[in-house]
């Protein structure tokens, strides 16, 4: 009898199996919102200009492909600190690790935790990204869950919010998303961000920041608001990165893992720790991502194009956000879908029903994720009017 003789199929990821059946689907003006990819007008996933010129340069330089540290390259780790946390970050006590992308650097700080102190509980907000709670459990973490969207209105709770965060006990992780909220879109002011500073300060909670999209919500500088104000008053927090968006790199699966520790002998010692989780889980990250972004942001004329760049892209999708929310007035003759307009980056979350899911993927070729996540970076400026008529029409 072989040992794997009672494993049974896992459950179908809601994400990636809607993108399988996407590519099955024969109807030439289907419509695909499910998987978190920008998409230009064209329906393309484009490469930057940025990011084809440094990838030219790496070439034409690069003389070896030996492998890296498990903390990866320093050069990049460095240009990443620096994009998340600015020019006043407190790098004396912050450490930097390259990992394979945001999910990565999520895996490895989760097991940092639980490896520190084993059955640690981090709260999660409701709602989230579908892959957290399997990455935290997974990596032995406890898990509970605190209010931030109201549903009825699709804008943050941020009373009930506070009042659950408020119950936490000392020594708890809290799961934030830094900008841009998947998968709601619904983000936090600075003024809210502060109390929350305050709040898991008083308490003594350590915020664990997930920062995928910085640059596609109100600008880089913005959008790395809230670490940088948790930086600079909270004495511990973790942070997982992500290249994937705001560089378009998503197959090279590139992203960071930070650490702030009180002291610089703290840090020293839990990035030592972080990377012997890396060792342990995948060994080495790969090195053509980071060292990409590492030229793009070492040279100061690829640097403002990438910037350009991604402006135009978030720009682009703050117009559809605006043409999709008109589109809905017209054929609700209400305010109901407004709060698009108001919410941030390339997610929002409709009051779609999985039973309407389906009937939105079967009878109108559109594709959105069973929760009623829709990836507004996924419309075409042509396709805005034939979607919000058919959710109009359920």
């Amino acid at each position: 009898m072989s040992l794997f003789n009672n494993l049974e199929q896992p459950p179908a990821d809601k994400i990636l199996s809607l993108m399988s059946k996407f590519k099955q689907d024969p109807r030439a003006e289907k419509i695909d919102l499910g998987i978190g990819v920008y998409k230009n007008a064209d329906g393309q996933t484009p490469i930057f200009e940025a990011v084809r010129a440094a990838e030219q340069e790496l070439f034409a330089s690069e003389t070896t492909k030996s492998y890296l540290s498990p903390a990866g390259d320093p050069g990049f780790c460095e240009a990443a600190l620096s994009l998340a946390f600015g020019d006043d970050a407190p790098h004396d006590r912050l450490r930097a690790m390259q990992t394979p992308g945001g999910a990565g650097a999520l895996r490895v700080l989760a097991g940092l935790a639980d490896y520190a102190a084993p059955g640690t509980t981090v709260h999660l907000p409701i709602p989230t990204w579908i892959n957290h709670h399997s990455v935290m459990e997974h990596a032995g973490l406890q898990i509970r869950q605190y209010r931030y969207l109201d549903s009825a209105t699709n804008r943050i709770d941020f009373d009930a919010m506070m009042a659950d965060l408020g119950k936490i006990d000392a020594g708890d992780l809290v799961l934030l998303h830094g900008c841009c909220h998947n998968p709601s879109g619904a983000d936090l002011d600075r003024t809210q961000w502060q109390s929350i500073a305050d709040l898991v300060t008083a308490r003594g909670l350590i915020p664990f920041i997930d920062l995928a999209y910085q640059g596609f919500g109100d600008g880089l500088d913005e959008d790395g608001c809230a670490i940088r104000l948790l930086a600079a008053q909270v004495p511990d927090m973790i942070v997982a990165y992500s290249c994937s968006k705001n560089f378009g790199i998503y197959r090279e699966r590139t992203g960071a893992a930070f650490v702030l520790r009180p002291t610089s002998a703290q840090a020293d010692i839990a990035i030592a720790q972080l990377s012997r989780q890396a060792r342990l889980t995948y060994s080495m990250p790969p090195d053509h991502g980071a060292s990409v972004v590492r030229i793009i942001l070492g040279d100061p004329a690829l640097s403002q194009n990438w910037r350009d760049e991604l402006d135009s892209m978030r720009l682009g999708i703050a117009s559809l956000r605006h043409d999709l929310c008109e589109a809905f007035r017209e054929f609700t003759n209400g305010a109901h879908y407004d709060f698009l307009a108001e919410q941030k980056g390339m997610f929002s979350l409709l009051d779609v029903s999985p039973d309407e899911a389906v009937r939105l993927r079967e009878e109108f070729g559109i594709y959105v994720v069973e929760d009623g996540r829709i990836n507004i970076a996924g419309l075409g400026q042509h396709q805005i009017r034939p979607f919000a008529q058919a959710v109009c029409s359920l």
